[in-house]
């Protein structure tokens, strides 16, 4: 009898144990979860860490993850506005955002990526049809004048470039991803190239762009060349003429200083000096060979008679 009743009791206790250790579950930080009973959630998602209850055996849990997941599209060749194919790369960060509504819309994180594939990429083509290839490419922060290609034509002027299209994009698909409970938190472009037949225009296109900044650079630092050279020119000629003119303010100045000693000499002595001329007239006109034909009374002769 008593063998009986211990076994009973143990069978009790070993019953409570498993009861109890089916009622209680522990939700780790980083997760949420959803009650279910019968496959029908039963209440609010859990989202407090910690020892939680639930109905044993009746009820079961399911685990969703709190954190950021990331979703990676397949590379796709899409065509823009403008009839030119662009290779884009995306991805996007998504996370749990009402654990009840992803379970009954969605059920696992698998499908869900499914469904992210359909939304994000239907979104990315809609987007990328509607705006010209330009508009891809480039940063909304693109200025070209600020890196020296100096203006750009109409064709080459951008409206909203790749950040603002990424986030135009986020916004639309944003607005559908919440009815599977799912947030999205950001899309972005993680590639995006030029499709093979379109890069050697494209590499042409560069070339040219370049030729014609260096031409207008060279053209720049002929115009610059002539501005000094005529600057130098002009500040040579300045220099030059007043060099001139004080030369010339000089020499007259030394001629008259000349003539006064030559005035005041004459005036001490004027048949010296008249004398003393004459010699130097001789001696420029006269040589070992030179004979002259000169008539008496000539002045020229006049120290000549002198000398017999």
């Amino acid at each position: 009898m008593n063998k009986i009743l211990r076994g009973v009791v143990i069978a009790v206790v070993v019953a409570a144990g498993v009861v109890l250790a089916n009622a209680f579950f522990i939700l780790p930080e980083g997760q949420q979860a959803v009650i279910t009973q019968f496959g029908r959630p039963v209440g609010k998602p859990i989202t407090e860490a910690g020892l939680q209850f639930k109905t044993p055996f009746i009820q079961e849990v399911t685990f969703f993850d709190k954190m950021i997941l990331i979703w990676d599209g397949d590379p796709n060749q899409i065509p823009t506005n403008d009839k030119t194919f662009v290779y884009l790369d995306v991805t996007a960060r998504w996370r749990i955002s009402n654990a009840l509504v992803f379970l009954q819309a969605v059920n696992n994180e698998k499908r869900a990526q499914t469904i992210l594939d359909d939304i994000i990429d239907g979104t990315v083509r809609d987007l990328v049809n509607k705006n010209d290839l330009v508009e891809i490419i480039r940063s909304s922060d693109w200025d070209p004048e600020a890196m020296g290609f100096g203006p750009v034509g109409k064709e080459e002027q951008i409206l909203y470039g790749r950040d603002k299209i990424t986030a135009l994009i986020h916004a639309a698909a944003s607005k559908v991803t919440p009815q599977y409970g799912i947030e999205l938190v950001d899309v972005m472009f993680k590639r995006v190239n030029y499709i093979d037949t379109v890069q050697q225009r494209v590499y042409e296109r560069m070339i040219s762009e370049r030729k014609r900044i260096a031409a207008e650079k060279r053209s720049t630092g002929e115009g610059l060349k002539s501005e000094i050279l005529g600057k130098l020119e002009r500040e040579l000629r300045e220099v030059s003429s007043l060099a001139v003119r004080e030369t010339q303010k000089i020499k007259g100045k030394a001629d008259g200083e000349a003539a006064k000693i030559y005035a005041e000499a004459y005036n001490q002595d004027p048949e010296f000096y008249a004398f003393s001329k004459t010699l130097d007239a001789y001696r420029l006109t006269m040589g070992e060979n030179t004979k002259l034909v000169i008539s008496p009374d000539s002045p020229f002769y006049k120290y000549l008679k002198t000398l017999k």
